[in-house]
């Protein structure tokens, strides 16, 4: 018995920067039955460039999976948007290799799988829910010549044409009985990692399946029978922990969708990542009401630094309307302060345009943005949502739902694209609302789209300026709707709309917030790290002396803006007198992207100081022209502010005495 596992194709830079857990995991399982198995990303094999990008994707992706050789079944893995794709691929399968079993399985099958057998004849089967043992079942009655009938969670066609749907299987109730990753049969991490030119190194890893909700816009808790299981603490703390050992692999994506939904297996996962010094940085997805301060320090002392919450409304009545199924009461504010206090960046993931989403209910959304904004250094994810086939908006919707020009899905980016997906979806659409909309004015679609992707970025660079706009234009009562809408009509860039107001407080906070955008930016490619752990070490056994470098962007403003916006985060005018401030913004220490940049307010003789280093001159050459600066120098290190280079050679003994570098 031989099969290959495939993951459908698509364009979307995210997934194809990762290889595919759940294969990787039935792929482990099937080893262990003593069954050979083939794994196919055909979505690395995209990025990669193996693969053209053109109409001949489908059969060129055909025609790689045929080149690994004799097989007795192709499983195609896919989600919504790679649905049409993988039938594409199917086809031309089906027609060179008549012989195969071609099944597909995975979220995309989510309420389709019947229709998918009746319309589709070169599709022999649909794997519903998670498929380790039903997939192994199908294996065991393949190799047997026995039909699939009385397998648990198949829907096939028997020799008839008759289309069969077994009864749905119970899910795993212990997920301890999972096996390991078959990591062997895929590029390695760095392999990845070298195709998107991505220097995150982030691995997924199935920490857990399900979910007991059933809010509308998804399919996920009615994929997985509105159940919810965990991987064991000790088992998931081992699994990130084998990242270690894996070149590339850097960070740990927890793919389980609520983390903190089992609030002891949560707290036993960070307490066991903790014991092992916490050595491998970590995020996770879950809900607002799953989460608290304690929860969020654990993970932070765990390596946890950062966490998608889905919001998706600000406005209870909508959330309500969506079975969102929030705890009434949750205060996401406040949630957003916990995770500053913890040192967790959380990245707010919201919908616009829910049903039941009035001028109001927007309002109220996107205010809370501009404040959460405000708060800390959040990521603002904002989306239109596409009613999927197997979801509630799906059933509710899917009938009158369309694609609107000019509108990318965003549960479809990057798939959907080749002329032959778009003949299949344009033949069978009530099976890919995945690409549409749901039923709206045409205009207001567009004006939600152009706010989804143009506001985030605004108030993520420039939340005080944003703040202190709405309080100048309309005295602290307008929205940030309405101010959005001011900026849009204004038509020139956001930083010369506010510097239009002519606000020397204005000006000030937007010259410090570009200074701050400036460094965070920068930071990645800030060699301060390299200098203290190992450049200099180089340089010091080459003979080579670094010049003195200021680490710092250098401000002159006519108001203490730290104050000013500690004010604006409590919704509280400050005394706002013109107080001319230096503020140095530099890279932070701290290993959390909440602090990535600081800012700290000196003196006008540091300023100058640091103005007058331009980077050539070392330290001995400095002292020599103004003797005594060594000391002050020091000092500015300390504080993160200059870097100077290799230890001066009558200080290198000494310091080596101590036990220090430099």
């Amino acid at each position: 018995m031989r099969i290959l596992l495939a993951a459908a194709p698509h364009r979307d830079t995210f997934g194809y920067s990762m290889p595919p857990p759940g294969l990787l995991r039935l792929g482990g399982e099937l080893e262990r039955a003593g069954i050979e198995v083939l794994l196919e990303d055909l979505a690395h094999d995209l990025a990669a460039g193996l693969l053209p990008e053109g109409d001949a994707l489908g059969d060129a992706s055909a025609e790689r999976l045929i080149a690994r050789g004799e097989v007795d079944v192709v499983g195609l893995s896919v989600m919504g948007a790679t649905l049409p794709i993988a039938l594409c691929i199917a086809k031309r399968i089906k027609t060179v290799r008549p012989e195969v079993a071609v099944w597909i399985g995975g979220p995309g099958t989510t309420g389709v799988d019947r229709a998918l057998i009746e319309r589709f004849a070169f599709v022999d089967a649909v794997v519903r829910g998670e498929g380790e043992v039903t997939v192994l079942e199908m294996c065991h009655a393949v190799a047997n010549g026995a039909p699939l009938a009385g397998i648990a969670g198949v829907t096939w066609r028997d020799v008839h044409g008759a289309v069969q749907r077994e009864v749905d299987r119970e899910p795993i109730a212990d997920l301890a009985v999972l096996p390991d990753y078959a990591w062997h049969l895929l590029p390695t991490i760095a392999t990845y990692k070298r195709v998107t030119g991505s220097a995150d190194g982030l691995v997924p890893v199935d920490s857990g399946r399900g979910c007991v909700y059933d809010c509308s816009f998804c399919t996920i808790g009615r994929f997985w029978s509105r159940r919810s299981r965990t991987l064991p603490a000790r088992r998931l703390a081992e699994e990130v922990m084998h990242l270690l050992s894996m070149p590339g692999a850097k960070h740990a994506y927890l793919c389980h969708d609520i983390f903190g939904a089992n609030r002891g297996q949560a707290i036993a996962f960070c307490d066991e990542m903790i014991a092992r010094g916490s050595p491998v940085p970590f995020e996770v997805r879950a809900r607002a009401d799953h989460l608290d301060l304690e929860l969020l320090q654990r993970m932070r002392q765990a390596g946890g630094y950062r966490v998608l919450v889905g919001v998706e409304s600000a406005d209870v009545r909508v959330r309500e309307r969506n079975q969102k199924g929030m705890r009434r009461g949750t205060d996401m504010l406040a949630l957003v302060d916990d995770c500053a206090t913890a040192g967790i960046t959380p990245i707010l993931s919201l919908i616009l345009g829910l049903p039941g989403e009035d001028e109001a209910a927007l309002e109220a959304t996107l205010d809370f943005c501009a404040q959460a904004a405000l708060r800390a250094g959040v990521n603002l994810s904002l989306h239109l949502v596409n009613p999927q086939p197997g979801c509630g908006l799906g059933e509710e919707f899917g009938a009158r739902a369309r694609a609107v020009e000019g509108i990318p899905p965003d549960m479809a980016l990057g798939a959907g694209e080749t002329g032959p997906e778009r003949e299949m979806i344009a033949a069978h659409p009530d099976l890919f609302t995945t690409f549409t909309l749901l039923p709206d004015d045409t205009d207001h679609l567009h004006d939600l789209r152009a706010i989804a992707t143009e506001l985030p970025e605004v108030l993520m660079r420039h939340p005080r300026t944003f703040a202190l706009l709405r309080e100048r234009d309309h005295g602290g009562h307008s929205g940030a709707l309405e101010t959005y809408r001011a900026w849009k009509a204004d038509g020139r860039s956001f930083a010369v709309f506010a510097r239009a107001r002519r606000s020397p407080l204005i000006d000030d906070m937007v010259a410090w917030e570009q200074a701050l955008v400036r460094t965070g930016a920068s930071k990645s490619s800030d060699s301060g790290g390299s200098h203290e752990a190992g450049a200099d070490d180089a340089g010091s056994a080459a003979g080579v002396i670094a010049p003195v470098t200021v680490r710092a962007d250098v401000i002159e403003v006519a108001h203490d803006l730290p104050a000013v916006a500690s004010g604006l985060r409590r919704s509280d005018r400050v005394a706002r007198a013109q107080r001319t401030t230096w503020l140095a913004v530099l890279p932070a220490r701290s290993g959390s992207p909440l602090s990535a940049v600081t800012t700290l307010r000196i003196s006008r003789d540091v300023a100058e100081l640091l103005r007058a280093i331009d980077g050539t001159r070392t330290q001995d050459e400095l002292e020599s022209e103004q003797p005594g600066i060594g000391r002050v120098l020091e000092t500015l290190e300390r504080s993160g502010l200059v870097h100077l280079g290799r230890a001066r050679a009558h200080d290198t003994t000494e310091r080596m005495k101590a036990g220090t570098t430099t």
